[in-house]
């Protein structure tokens, strides 16, 4: 397997978003997973961003998961990311103790683990299995800085708001849809507020959703995209087919001007906000494994 991007220019990223229908075993999500991040190694992407449990899938049993199954499919991961030399970032349930944790996990091109962020806006679904994080992410990719939320904490505005305020220049948002088909309907099309968010925080936005039926009656709307700093959309998938979209970033745009601005106006507030930042950068760290 050839090296791949080491004359990537510094201000260019390439990612790439998948859009995931979920098989119901592991096996089966792990095969689409490959054939993924290979289709995305081929395209040159720097980066690989997959949906919230995208491993296990959002539908199944997850008080029935094996721990050692559940390791060892993120083993699988690591080793795949290695083969293809690119980042992956994924969506996948973890252990942690006798908690188990809805996470997004980082691996290098290396395939080592760097980074796990818990979520920590759970919904009522998430709750009757999963413990909530305690941090807001903070992680490097390439070296660069980035953040990431998980599926409904787009509701949650600050938590992208003070990632980019400690110095964040992307967000990743791995997402699994799990509404009737008339909730999913309304949220095709773009209309789910994500091109805001990077505008307001002048910085990109990776989104990687499910896509189609989830089982049970519900859906996932798809609409996976890609959006630059200015909330332009890059990329945009379709509402019913899995795929993978692809898009170079403009990291010279991606200054996190609005945000690096509110940190000292209005006045009153800039030293509540430092203290703010600084504990989001002590509390980041517990992501990392040790």
């Amino acid at each position: 397997m050839p090296s791949r991007n080491r004359s990537r220019p510094t201000d260019r990223l390439r990612v790439a978003a998948v859009q995931m229908k979920f098989a119901p075993t592991l096996a089966g999500n792990l095969a689409h997973i490959d054939a993924a991040i290979r289709a995305a190694a081929r395209r040159g992407a720097d980066a690989v961003l997959f949906p919230e449990c995208a491993t296990t899938g959002y539908a199944c049993d997850f008080g029935a998961l094996d721990r050692g199954e559940l390791r060892a499919a993120l083993q699988h991961v690591g080793d795949s990311a290695a083969r293809h030399r690119l980042h992956v970032l994924i969506g996948s349930p973890v252990f942690r103790g006798r908690s188990l944790l809805n996470c997004l996990v980082v691996f290098d091109r290396a395939g080592r683990e760097t980074y796990r962020y818990a979520k920590c806006h759970l919904t009522a679904a998430d709750r009757q299995w999963f413990t909530p994080g305690d941090a807001v992410a903070l992680f490097e990719v390439e070296g660069i800085p980035a953040t990431a939320i998980l599926c409904h904490e787009r509701r949650y505005p600050e938590l992208v708001r003070l990632g980019v305020m400690a110095g964040a220049r992307i967000i990743f948002h791995p997402n699994a849809g799990m509404d009737p088909l008339a909730v999913s309907r309304r949220k095709r099309g773009g209309r789910d507020g994500i091109a805001v968010r990077a505008f307001e925080n002048a910085v990109p936005y990776v989104f990687a959703n499910s896509v189609g039926p989830q089982g049970g009656g519900r859906w996932s709307a798809g609409d996976s995209k890609i959006v630059a700093a200015d909330g332009t959309v890059l990329r945009l998938a379709d509402n019913q087919e899995a795929s993978i979209i692809v898009s170079d970033l403009d990291l010279g745009q991606a200054t996190g001007r609005y945000a690096v601005e509110a940190l000292s106006t209005p006045r009153f507030l800039a030293a509540s906000w430092k203290r703010m930042v600084a504990r989001v950068r002590r509390q980041a760290k517990r992501g990392v494994p040790a």
